[in-house]
């Protein structure tokens, strides 16, 4: 956004990046009690799949969840490249969790167990591995995952996955040869599109987070940017950024409904 937009519109900074701190989050009733969910799952040491279409804010729930638990009990790993074979998948585990990779597939594998089984033993460190974009991953990693958190003949819950992605990855863990995975989730997480009501709050909260003192859309073009990105949140932050883009190089001081359609009309979403 150029320093004469954010001018314009008394705004300090680009109202609709992607670099926000958890604190300055906007969530609504449905995510927040989503966030709850899981960490109540997790500090369960329950496994938990989260399922939602692109854009929708997923991983700003699981991003709400990590902020919530705390180091001393918890260690968090993010595994987002999942388009990788079983033997590569752990050599990804095994590095973060501080491990040299080395030998075989099945080398990694038990080492890894390893290291969970002694983090819980000698320092009572409950692991959370979150697997982004979970529904890439390639069927032989994903019908082994229930093989990663067996511990103890599956009588001692040393680790918790959370499964990130796409509503079809529901689908696939129905599948015969995922189904052992399928039954030890102990929590599913649906995340929506916002309302229109929601579309608006939110709206507001990111712009008043970047210094607006005002309401800087007018109500119908707020409405209409609902009923055009049907309230998925990644596709408002990009029109309503362009609308506001279009409105501040004509000088106007409140996005028009004109401005969002025409916003919407240049996109990619059109």
């Amino acid at each position: 956004m150029s320093e004469a937009v954010l001018a314009l519109f008394d705004l300090k900074r680009c109202p609709f990046g992607k670099d926000l701190s958890v604190d300055t989050f906007w969530l609504d009733p449905t995510r927040q009690a989503a966030i709850e969910r899981l960490f109540d799952a997790v500090t369960g040491r329950r496994h938990c799949l989260v399922r939602g279409e692109s854009g929708v804010g997923k991983n700003c729930v699981v991003r709400g969840l990590m902020a919530r638990l705390p180091e001393t009990r918890f260690r968090l790993v993010y595994i987002s490249n999942v388009t990788v074979g079983r033997r590569d998948f752990y050599r990804q585990l095994s590095l973060a969790l501080g491990l040299e990779p080395r030998g075989t597939a099945a080398a990694v594998f038990e080492a890894v167990q390893r290291e969970i089984r002694n983090g819980w033993r000698e320092q009572r460190v409950h692991p959370v591995v979150v697997i982004d974009e979970a529904h890439l991953l390639n069927d032989a990693t994903l019908s082994h995952l229930h093989i990663l958190a067996n511990f103890d003949l599956d009588s001692s819950p040393l680790l918790s996955l959370v499964l990130v992605g796409l509503p079809e990855l529901h689908d696939r863990l129905k599948l015969g040869v995922n189904r052992s995975l399928l039954t030890r989730i102990g929590t599913m997480v649906d995340i929506m599109p916002t309302s229109p009501e929601h579309t608006a709050s939110y709206v507001r909260a990111r712009l008043e987070s970047a210094g607006a003192k005002s309401e800087l859309f007018a109500s119908d073009a707020m409405t209409l940017l609902h009923e055009l990105t049907a309230g998925v949140p990644r596709v408002i932050d990009a029109i309503a950024l362009d609308a506001l883009e279009l409105a501040g190089g004509t000088g106007e001081r409140l996005v028009t409904r004109a401005s969002v359609r025409r916003a919407w009309q240049q996109s990619v979403f059109a």
